[in-house]
């Protein structure tokens, strides 16, 4: 049965699971939670900053597999993630087009990082006019706005982009070509990343390690999975490969399932993890357990991505932002597996963005903050196997363990049938004996005894039958 899995579970033409690796039927949900600051002024004279979390704005999340074709003789396959977004008025708590958020004006942050230290750059820029915070609408924030220090910039760098949005240009698009691994030559390989945008490893790090693409996509993950094994993942968003450890037995829909989860040391410091001493392209890019600042890959935005609230990480991030509560429930990352086929049945991706605040010499504005990581949104993808899908696996596992337990129930039946012949055999010779003790008996030759001065009293052998007559 195992090897019948492994030769069906494949990304090849006719296989079971292509399709629905091409187009996957469960839906898939994104939630937007942003956090609107309400004491901007204090903030600007080195006060704490105070969130209130708002949210969620929730989207269903299309996703396929886009220009699919097979690559080095069916061991390969290339394709592009493309994903697009709807947003559920039904399942949100206002109106993105009409709800304001008051948060980091991430544009003006980007640009002062660029030419701090160049004093004639600085000078220009504050002429410019640029502001540490802004007002903005959810969907400008999510999809983009015209930011007016970009087309000042633009003006005399015309390569500069003068729309802003978390997730501008996300919609409908792609993260560059995959090419993954069929699973044919070895199922182990079944949807591991072999390259992206053509590349084999990254190079937004300082070693090896940290530019290392291993593990799949997070779309699929190969059969007969092991407690002990780590699931690694490569993310685009985060620019690196993430991993994950089994964490306990869950059942979704009545399948079951291993729930795996990244834990602490996926982005701890380089002094808890030396392997993570990579991910610090300069000293000042560490920044402690649970923090990565992904700026090599953002053009050198002050981006720092970490878990829901500063979940796993240290405990100063969190007390240094009012309203800020880490809860394993809602800001935990996981994976649900079934062992037995590898498909997904349930997933939540938490994500977290901050900016990293602080003072930057040249600009006026921001010399009374405290160097603080500020929490501007996190999202939650979510899904979980569609009921049709769940049925179809219910039954694949179904036949799996009536082929697997067979042998034992052949084993069973027959140990049942030997009792039985053991009792039968028993019985029967019980009632042989007992036909054989009704069939003969002692009794004297007469009713009167013969004395035998020597030997005392006669007595012989005779039929009952005789006896009777």
């Amino acid at each position: 049965m195992h090897n019948r899995l492994k030769k069906e579970i494949v990304l090849v033409e006719g296989s079971r699971v292509f399709e629905s690796w091409k187009n996957p039927p469960p839906p898939v949900y994104m939630e937007y939670f942003f956090f609107n600051i309400t004491n901007v002024d204090e903030v600007l004279l080195g006060a704490k900053p105070k969130v209130q979390q708002v949210g969620p704005y929730t989207y269903r999340e299309y996703r396929y597999k886009d220009n699919v074709s097979m690559v080095e003789n069916g061991t390969m396959v290339s394709a592009y993630n493309t994903k697009s977004f709807v947003f559920l008025r039904e399942k949100s708590v206002g109106d993105p087009a009409v709800d304001i958020i008051t948060t980091v004006n991430i544009p003006g942050w980007a640009v002062m990082n660029k030419v701090k230290g160049n004093f004639f750059k600085s000078l220009m820029v504050n002429a410019m006019g640029v502001e540490v915070f802004t007002n903005r609408t959810v969907q400008g924030l999510l999809w983009g706005y015209e930011d007016a220090l970009l087309t000042k910039v633009s003006a005399s760098q015309p390569d500069v982009e003068t729309t802003f949005g978390l997730m501008y240009k996300k919609n409908g698009s792609n993260d560059g070509e995959f090419v993954y691994h069929t699973g044919v030559n070895d199922y182990m390989d079944y949807g591991r990343v072999e390259t992206w945008k053509g590349e084999s490893q990254l190079t937004f790090w300082k070693s090896d390690h940290s530019n290392s693409i291993n593990g799949s996509d997070g779309s699929a993950f190969h059969p007969l999975l092991d407690k002990k094994e780590r699931i690694y993942i490569f993310t685009p968003d985060l620019c690196r490969t993430i991993y994950m450890d089994f964490e306990k037995d869950v059942k979704v829909k009545g399948i079951p399932a291993y729930r795996f989860t990244p834990p602490r040391s996926v982005l701890a410091s380089k002094v808890e993890n030396p392997d993570n001493a990579g991910f610090c392209v300069t000293p000042q890019e560490c920044l402690g357990t649970g923090l990565l600042k992904v700026s090599p890959c953002r053009k050198g935005a002050p981006v720092v991505a970490s878990f829901p609230h500063f979940y796993l990480g240290e405990d100063k991030f969190a007390e240094a932002i009012d309203g800020m509560s880490p809860q394993r429930e809602h800001h935990q990352t996981f994976l649900d597996l079934n062992p037995t086929t590898g498909i997904i049945v349930r997933a939540n991706k938490r994500a977290q963005i901050n900016i990293l605040l602080q003072r930057i010499t040249g600009f006026p504005k921001t010399k009374n903050l405290k160097e603080t990581i500020f929490p501007v949104m996190f999202l939650n993808e979510s899904v979980e196997i569609d009921d049709n899908s769940a049925a179809r696996v219910q039954k694949l596992l179904l036949i799996s363990n009536l082929v697997s337990n067979f042998p034992l129930f052949i084993v069973g039946l027959g140990v049942i049938m030997l009792l039985i012949l053991i009792v039968l055999l028993v019985k029967a010779r019980r009632q042989k004996q007992t036909s054989a003790e009704d069939d003969t008996s002692y009794s004297p030759v007469s009713n009167k005894d013969k004395d035998d001065p020597q030997n005392g009293a006669y007595i012989g052998l005779t039929s009952k039958s005789e006896q009777q007559a």
